[in-house]
């Protein structure tokens, strides 16, 4: 998946929504570039980050987390986040519809606040055939 821009304003409580999809069996990776309501990066030196997937069952309803991404910032100071799963991860999960979140905690002056950074639909494809 190329890069996306993604805007962050947790003064506003409302995360960014992004479907993704995965195809079983390969290495997936999504980089977000984040970026302030004034288009600048979002700084995210201060903070850490996780997400997870869960199966979606029925609208508003999921299974509870199915796997986790691995979340790292390529360049905090710049915005830059990358979400991955390897191989073995994606095979593992069944095709379907799948909802996610990435959460990223900021840790100042002693306290921590945690905000939803982006969310929404994973579709997963699982291959129907295989090379000789």
């Amino acid at each position: 998946m190329p890069s996306k821009n993604i805007t962050f304003d947790p003064d506003s409580g409302v995360p960014y929504g992004l479907n993704l999809t995965i195809y079983g069996g390969s290495d997936f990776t999504a980089n977000l570039n984040v970026k302030t309501t004034s288009s600048g990066n979002f700084d995210l030196t201060d903070y850490s980050g996780s997400a997870a997937i869960s199966k979606s069952v029925a609208v508003g309803a999921t299974l509870g987390i199915t796997t986790a991404f691995t979340v790292g910032f390529t360049s905090a100071y710049d915005g830059q986040v990358k979400l991955s799963l390897g191989t073995t991860s994606t095979r593992n999960l069944a095709e379907g519809r799948y909802v996610y979140d990435v959460l990223v905690k900021e840790e100042v002056g002693g306290g921590s606040t945690t905000y939803t950074l982006a969310n929404g639909n994973v579709y997963v494809y699982n291959p129907v055939s295989s090379a000789p």
